[in-house]
């Protein structure tokens, strides 16, 4: 899996196990869905807004305290 970051700079990462790789892809066929849903009426600045609010749930994740595992 790649990662961009903020300073448009790549990291490769594996899941450790099938269950993790599963999560995430659940999360990205949710982040679709609710993509989707938006998009149905058309409404550019309605995507706008979700497309903010996803980044912010991304960030939340990335960003917790504390970190989901150390490495």
């Amino acid at each position: 899996i790649t990662l961009k970051l903020f300073r448009n700079e790549e990291v490769e990462r594996m899941p450790n196990n099938e269950k993790e790789y599963n999560g995430y892809l659940l999360d990205q066929l949710e982040l679709i869905e609710r993509l989707e849903m938006v998009i149905e009426d058309n409404n550019i600045e309605a995507v706008k807004k979700q497309l903010a609010l996803e980044k912010k749930f991304v960030e939340r994740k990335l960003y917790q305290k504390p970190p989901i595992r150390n490495e």
